[in-house]
């Protein structure tokens, strides 16, 4: 039941962003609620790879290669899903970095004490 509310919570977060950032459309809340899914699947399997990958060039920019892979995961996201786009790089940079503060407000609505 957790899991599920921490996907709409994830939909939610898309939508919003959606409507503040103009480089990152979503045509609908179905659309929504497909890319946060993929995103967790993604982000679960795909991310860790690429991660330890890139370890060296991470190393070497003290981190900041993490923004560019979340970007190439949003934008493959984009990619995949019709109705979810993202115009540039710089946009999939922007919402990844709003996405992940938004979640973690969203997120804290859950915590349990």
């Amino acid at each position: 039941m957790k899991l599920l509310i921490r996907l709409l919570l994830n939909a939610l977060a898309v939508v919003i962003l959606s409507y503040v950032l103009p480089g990152v459309g979503v045509d609908s809340y179905q659309t929504a609620i497909i890319v946060a899914l993929v995103l967790s699947v993604l982000n679960f399997l795909v991310k860790p790879i690429l991660v330890i990958l890139t370890l060296p060039i991470t190393i070497l920019t003290l981190g900041l290669f993490l923004l560019i892979i979340n970007a190439v995961i949003i934008l493959t996201v984009a990619h995949f899903i019709s109705g979810f786009e993202v115009s540039s790089v710089l946009w999939a940079i922007i919402f990844s970095l709003l996405l992940s503060f938004l979640q973690s407000i969203l997120h804290s609505i859950l915590k349990e004490d």
